[in-house]
């Protein structure tokens, strides 16, 4: 009698656990949009204290002044990008709407059909427009805007807090663990920041040498705005196979505006670019750093976007880089290299 009951309770208690687990699965399933800013709020944080090291380590000095002189590099930084990237853009786009109905024509010589005819047939006839329609998108677009103002702030914040004491967060993180497994996750979060480190260095290695190329590339061929489209292009080379293929729109749109078979010239130099980047400069640099296979890359690109949308495509590289970490030691050193042979195959 007392054996059914024992047996019961352990029954009753096994379905209690499994549905405590699908419960758990359910909210973070919910909750995937404020876990990838997280995430992306501590490769912030990894990145910004590896500058902090860097600066420690070259100028011998304690963690809080390379702490400060390290935020106002950043902030410095960001000040350049911002006056180099945003007045030139914005007048240049202005300048190409303008034009749009010449481009299209330059275009139309290159590729033939009747696109010209249409977009001029659109902008010399608003009526057609629904103005309904155009006034509820734009206000779609500045909410969607805002909405991503907010979350990058909080992006920010939270990779600020956890830069200034990230022992302190650490350890939260590993309390969180059963005390047998602390010191083992303790270890994991170390190589995974490790990780996350040698990987940013070597994608900064690459994003400056695509931005050079593309610069003096860019500089023999005459295309206006060379210096704003060579920060572009090292900016997106952080997102591998979008990123450059992004990067080449708009100085293709810029050289179509001033001779058309310019633009295939610029797509030309940024084929060669990305290839010498990703055949020559990235095994480089990645053989010192962190190694991660192209099929691996693609993979996570597309199974990060479909679970997290535009930021696990942003955030693909880095998450891969940690699973990667995660599976090498928890999953293949905890628990495959220790399984035993059993008899029968012995």
């Amino acid at each position: 009698m007392d054996s059914a009951k024992a047996d019961g309770q352990t029954t009753f208690g096994r379905w209690v656990g499994f549905a405590a687990l699908i419960a758990a699965v359910v909210l973070l399933w919910d909750l995937r949009s404020v876990l990838i800013d997280l995430f992306g709020s501590v490769v912030l944080a990894v990145a910004f204290c590896t500058l902090v090291r860097a600066v420690k380590r070259r100028l011998g000095w304690r963690r809080w002044p390379s702490l400060l002189l390290s935020l106002l590099l950043v902030l410095l930084l960001v000040i350049v990008v911002v006056v180099a990237l945003v007045p030139p853009f914005s007048a240049q786009f202005r300048e190409l709407i303008e034009q749009l109905p010449r481009a299209a024509q330059a275009l139309q010589q290159l590729i033939g059909g009747d696109l010209s005819s249409a977009i001029q047939s659109n902008i010399t006839n608003p009526d057609k427009w629904n103005l309904a329609n155009s006034f509820s998108r734009v206000l779609q677009l500045a909410g969607n805007f805002g909405i991503g103002l907010v979350q990058l702030v909080f992006v920010v914040a939270v990779a600020l807090m956890l830069s200034v004491q990230p022992d302190d967060y650490r350890q939260v993180a590993v309390l969180m663990a059963p005390s047998y497994l602390r010191r083992r996750i303790a270890g994991v979060l170390d190589r995974c920041g490790q990780a996350l480190s040698s990987w940013m260095v070597g994608v900064l290695i690459s994003s400056v040498a695509v931005g050079l190329m593309a610069f003096v590339g860019l500089s023999l061929l005459g295309v206006k705005l060379t210096t704003a489209n060579a920060l572009l292009a090292g900016m997106l080379n952080v997102i591998p196979n979008v990123g450059p293929t992004l990067s080449v729109v708009f100085p293709m749109a810029v050289a179509l505006l001033d001779n058309p078979w310019m633009s295939l010239a610029v797509l030309a130099l940024y084929v060669v670019i990305q290839n010498f980047e990703s055949y020559v400069i990235t095994p480089s640099v990645m053989h010192h750093q962190v190694k991660l296979l192209p099929g691996l890359t693609l993979a996570a690109q597309l199974i990060f976007t479909v679970i997290f949308g535009f930021k696990g495509l942003l955030l693909a590289l880095p998450l891969a880089v940690c699973l990667q970490v995660v599976v090498r030691e928890l999953l293949v050193r905890d628990v495959l290299d220790t399984w035993k042979r059993p008899r029968r195959f012995c």
